[in-house]
């Protein structure tokens, strides 16, 4: 099994650039907890089945796929609701995740969740890689990306990790908080020492 070095970070932190660098400059697998998380509720997926037999034929949309504001509506309101349905989709989403992980073929992987710390999912990889950004860049970026206001942005920010818990299970941190800041020297420096590590393990 290649080494899984868990990639997390706040909103608007960089984490998606960070990856992508990582898979274009030295091909590294990339298994990404958002994707998976779409693909568990896809049309004909036992995900979808579950919840539409649950809230109704309203979750779907004209083309078969998941109605996300309806569903996010059902949830937003009841916490029971939100319980029933991460019971159901975190179980599909960490399975998928692990059997792609099984089909790496890079010396090591990037396993991307963005909510690592809040779901207590760390354990799921033997490195943790988090990139680091000030919470008040991270507002304008998260104002100017998603177009919301000053408000929304501090709204979202709170709901996630603390910027120190996440630096608590931190092995190595990349450093993404000026725009001029470079960011592939860095991810040079932790391919070499992923490489390293990698060998040592062999």
């Amino acid at each position: 099994m290649a080494l899984i070095v868990g990639l997390t970070g706040g909103i608007a932190s960089g984490k998606t650039t960070v990856a992508n660098l990582f898979q274009q400059h030295f091909a590294i697998d990339i298994v990404d907890a958002d994707v998976v998380a779409r693909e568990v509720v896809e049309p004909g997926s036992e995900g979808l089945k579950a919840i539409a037999e649950r809230y109704g034929e309203s979750m779907l949309q004209a083309d078969g796929s998941l109605n996300r504001a309806a569903l996010r509506e059902a949830i937003f309101s009841d916490p029971k609701e939100k319980t029933w349905l991460d019971n159901l989709l975190h179980p599909m989403i960490r399975q998928k995740m692990l059997a792609e992980l099984e089909q790496v073929t890079s010396p090591y992987a990037l396993l991307v969740i963005p909510l690592m710390v809040e779901n207590n999912l760390q354990a799921l990889a033997q490195r943790v890689l988090v990139v680091d950004v000030a919470p008040e860049i991270q507002i304008e970026r998260t104002m100017a990306r998603d177009n919301v206001d000053e408000k929304q942005a501090r709204a979202i920010l709170s709901a996630q990790a603390s910027r120190e818990e996440r630096l608590a299970i931190a092995d190595d941190v990349i450093k993404n908080d000026a725009t001029n800041e470079k960011l592939l020297p860095q991810i040079t420096e932790l391919h070499q020492k992923f490489l390293e590590i990698c060998r040592e393990n062999l």
